[in-house]
């Protein structure tokens, strides 16, 4: 009887943090990514471009093969103004960033983060699963079009195909313009 109670209890626990993954499409929020070098970069210092933000683990041999397969992408369509971002949040992943980027060839930038803000990040409880790469497909406007569910579902949105899909669609929509406000103002005369 104990064992249903707590098979059950998990059941509600498990449903209650998926209840709570963020809707698609979203703003997305801004994210410091970190490099080997020392310098950092903020996510909305990329709007204006389509981004595919990887969390990955460096170790990981399907974040591996993913970031070889967005590396060919990016040589296709980076002129365009596709920019993938890898981010590495295993543990120690500051270490192996340079081995990971040098021994798959990656040809975009790869940073790393502690797992708590990828974590945040993504909508993901630090109770539940996932499974990694996790990947975020962001417009020009800074939104998230598409993201891969946490304990990895779909396994299309995990296909090269898929990914070039999003890349002609979100390449296609117009970047957002911003238009100048004028600051000047011109005062009228008092009439007498």
């Amino acid at each position: 009887m104990l064992s249903l109670r707590l098979a059950a209890a998990a059941l509600i626990c498990a449903a209650a943090v998926r209840a709570e993954m963020p809707p698609v499409p979203r703003p997305a929020p801004d994210f410091t990514i970190k490099y080997v070098d020392g310098n950092q970069a903020q996510l909305s210092s990329l709007r204006g471009k389509v981004v595919a933000l990887m969390f990955v683990f460096t170790t990981c041999i399907h974040c591996q093969h993913a970031s070889q397969e967005m590396s060919k992408l990016y040589t296709e369509y980076g002129a365009r103004g596709f920019q993938p971002v890898g981010v590495a949040f295993n543990d120690m992943a500051n270490l192996f960033v340079d081995d990971f980027m040098r021994n798959n060839n990656v040809t975009f930038k790869v940073g790393f983060s502690p797992v708590d803000p990828v974590l945040e990040f993504l909508g993901i409880s630090k109770i539940e699963r996932y499974v990694v790469p996790q990947i975020c497909w962001i417009d020009r406007k800074g939104i998230i079009r598409s993201q891969t569910p946490a304990t990895g579902g779909d396994e299309k949105l995990r296909t090269p195909s898929y990914w070039r899909e999003m890349i002609e669609t979100l390449l296609k929509e117009p970047a957002e313009t911003t238009r100048k406000r004028s600051t000047h103002t011109s005062a009228k005369k008092a009439q007498p």
